[in-house]
């Protein structure tokens, strides 16, 4: 009896290892980040910095959603323009400048500077603020203003 109940532990034991195995070898795998495959060139973050060094030269547009800019954060100074209103937004955005789209991993932004060059701004760049966070760049953070109270109000 002693040896049936040492081999139902052993195959237990056995099985639980296989299992264990078979779940890891069907874990799939991340998605792969998407190519960028746009002409603006994507920028990295000692790239986007050296821009930043000059702001009187420089226009960031950030083209992500507001709860986008809330939650994983942004640039200090930019134009919010979300990617599905840059056409309609022409004639707000100031020529003169050096221009750099921002959204989460650069591929709104590319998008969207793209369209912008063909419409004569001088676009230098794309970047992702993801990215550029994970490259050891820091992002500052809105923080939403707690509502004002009944008598805060009169």
């Amino acid at each position: 009896m002693k040896i049936s109940a040492k081999l139902l532990v052993l195959l237990m034991t056995l099985s639980a290892a296989f299992i264990a195995q078979a779940a890891e070898e069907k874990k799939p795998e991340a998605p792969a980040a998407a190519e960028y495959k746009y002409k603006t060139p994507k920028l990295n973050r000692a790239q986007f910095d050296a821009l930043l060094a000059k702001p009187d030269q420089l226009l960031i547009i950030d083209v992500r959603r507001p709860d986008e800019l809330a939650t994983i954060g942004g640039f200090p100074v930019f134009l919010s323009i979300q990617s599905k209103e840059v056409e309609n937004s022409l004639a707000f955005i100031p020529k003169d400048r050096s221009i750099v789209t921002v959204s989460n991993h650069a591929g709104r932004a590319g998008a969207s500077a793209d369209l912008l060059a063909s419409k004569g701004f001088k676009v230098v760049g794309a970047v992702g603020a993801q990215n550029y966070e994970e490259e050891g760049g820091k992002l500052t953070k809105i923080v939403k203003p707690e509502p004002k109270k009944a008598e805060e109000k009169k």
